[in-house]
């Protein structure tokens, strides 16, 4: 469930980073705003929380109501300069008081998702907030009820305004979690452009694939080529691990908690760099060697297209250059990214295929 806190990546900027607040933290804010509120009858505003790692920040109220047995806070989730959909979005906490006895209790409001699938953080059937942010918003609770003197018989219902609507731009719908966001964060604190929270969720994708069962995952570098080992296959969509530039963090999963089959698919110069022994193929941190290449070219017979291979721009302009000769140079790399991720996984049961497309999406070469 740890969809990247919800996010959709871009190229990281040159100029220093602006961190962030996860929708965990907005959520144990509003939280205690709401249930001070509830105990005393006044907002804190702004208020303040303790996060995991012990920083205190403090966030103001963008919306507030109190009435009767419930109160409601809100808070504009500021996710720094990470490029997060829900940067903007409100989060808002509904504090209600219950019998007592009956504890604290979570609650999926409008825009927050529920979970339908196994093998994620929470159990099937729960609102998707993830444990991190349910623990800090127990000790919430717990803090101000005992403070109080008063039982920690409260329900939470956590919501998220346009949700829903923001959902459909996540990994939610493929990892089983229907009907809006969810409320994630381990620490807090959003890192702009951190890797980690793409690998999270990677992992996340392959527990529920397990839990439910599927004998075949596809990690795919793009939607292109995603789509066409998606329907080569037929496979199902929560079968879609968003691997994108993170093979090594697939694979390196996969190697711990195995799976029957995985296809990788993926373009020409990503699985080039895959080929060349990269794990992590983003152009920031890996790039095509096209000595490399071009020793690959020469042993298929190409050795008079040397020059032009070392003088190419891109690795499209070389798989032009070579296909032009009839050179089979898709079908070399498939065959040597299938050995790279083959001992990547060093023995681990899962088999493998590489599927190599061009950009239009048709499938060049397939190493199986």
């Amino acid at each position: 469930m740890d969809a990247g806190e919800n996010e959709i990546r871009m190229e990281k900027p040159a100029t220093a980073l602006r961190r962030g607040w996860t929708t965990g933290a907005c959520a144990t804010a509003a939280t205690k705003a709401a249930l001070t509120a509830l105990i005393t009858g006044e907002f804190p505003d702004p208020v303040d929380i303790t996060l995991p790692k012990g920083e205190q920040p403090a966030f103001a109220l963008a919306r507030e109501s109190l009435a009767g047995l419930n109160a409601m806070a809100g808070i504009i989730k500021d996710a720094g300069d990470d490029p997060d959909v829900t940067h903007g979005a409100l989060v808002m906490a509904r504090v209600s008081r219950l019998p007592q006895g009956a504890g604290i209790v979570f609650k999926a409001g409008a825009g927050v998702g529920t979970v339908t699938l196994a093998g994620l953080p929470v159990p099937v059937g729960e609102p998707a907030i993830n444990p991190v942010p349910r623990q800090m918003m127990r000790e919430v609770v717990r803090d101000l009820c005992d403070e109080h003197g008063i039982a920690p018989d409260f329900q939470i219902e956590i919501s998220i305004e346009n949700g829903a609507e923001l959902a459909l731009q996540t990994w939610n719908p493929r990892l089983g979690i229907l009907g809006g966001l969810s409320v994630l964060g381990t620490t807090g604190i959003v890192h702009p452009f951190s890797c980690s929270a793409w690998i999270h969720s990677i992992h996340r994708g392959i527990d529920v694939a397990r839990a439910e069962g599927m004998p075949h995952v596809l990690g795919a570098t793009g939607s292109t080529s995603e789509k066409t080992a998606q329907e080569f296959y037929q496979l199902p969509d929560a079968a879609c691990l968003d691997m994108g530039d993170f093979a090594g963090g697939l694979l390196k999963y996969l190697r711990v908690h195995p799976v029957e089959r995985l296809t990788i698919a993926g373009g020409f110069a990503k699985l080039t760099k895959l080929a060349q022994g990269a794990l992590d193929l983003h152009s920031g941190r890996s790039q095509v060697d096209m000595a490399w290449l071009a020793g690959q070219a020469e042993a298929l017979g190409g050795n008079h297209l040397k020059d032009r291979i070392l003088g190419a721009n891109t690795a499209l302009e070389v798989l032009e250059l070579t296909r032009a000769q009839g050179l089979d140079l898709p079908s070399v790399i498939a065959e040597k990214a299938r050995a790279v991720a083959l001992e990547t996984l060093r023995g681990a049961p899962v088999a493998v295929d590489v599927m190599v497309t061009d950009r239009s999406g048709k499938l060049i070469a397939h190493a199986r």
